[in-house]
């Protein structure tokens, strides 16, 4: 004979903490400034609602990567010209995020932003942050690239993607 169990039942009021807790959790909006992630906030918006999200942009500081060998094999002095370079990107890099923040409130979040020096591979840097957030979601936008540019330069979406332990949302691009 079957034993015949009362189902578990959840009050109104566990329900209503359990959605608020979700809610309090910030949703990772990942932001380049490009047309894709810009459409990738506004899906978001109006997938997520009202709620907590971080804007995060990823930049790269000026450095080793920038310099070139002069003629004779060795490293310019740059100095000064360098300490310029590096103040410009980051106050470039400071209105994206700015500009991110401005669109993802639109869309109704409740958002802040974040800007992080690259360290190289974005992918990993996005979920370390996702981690570090404890993000409900991670959103960013695909560019549209082909299988031959996405093996060729990588695809930080895909990456994100594989390796998230996490949701993530890819929001393709307009076309």
């Amino acid at each position: 004979m079957i034993e015949e169990t009362e189902p578990e039942t959840v009050t109104a009021p566990e329900v209503l903490d359990t959605v608020a807790a979700a809610a309090g959790r910030p949703i990772l909006l990942c932001f380049d400034g490009s047309d894709a992630s810009k459409h990738a906030i506004a899906v978001a918006g109006e997938i997520a609602g009202a709620r907590p999200a971080v804007v995060l942009h990823l930049w790269e500081p000026p450095g080793a990567s920038w310099m070139t060998a002069d003629a004779f094999g060795g490293m310019p002095a740059w100095g000064s010209e360098m300490t310029e370079v590096d103040s410009i990107v980051r106050e470039r890099a400071g209105r994206l995020v700015t500009e991110g923040v401005s669109l993802a409130k639109e869309q109704g979040f409740e958002a802040q932003g974040r800007l992080e020096p690259s360290p190289g591979a974005n992918w990993r840097a996005i979920l370390e942050i996702a981690d570090e957030i404890d993000a409900e979601l991670v959103v960013l936008g695909a560019r549209g690239m082909s299988v031959v540019e996405s093996a060729i330069l990588g695809s930080v979406s895909n990456a994100v993607v594989h390796h998230a332990k996490r949701p993530v949302l890819v929001v393709p691009g307009v076309s």
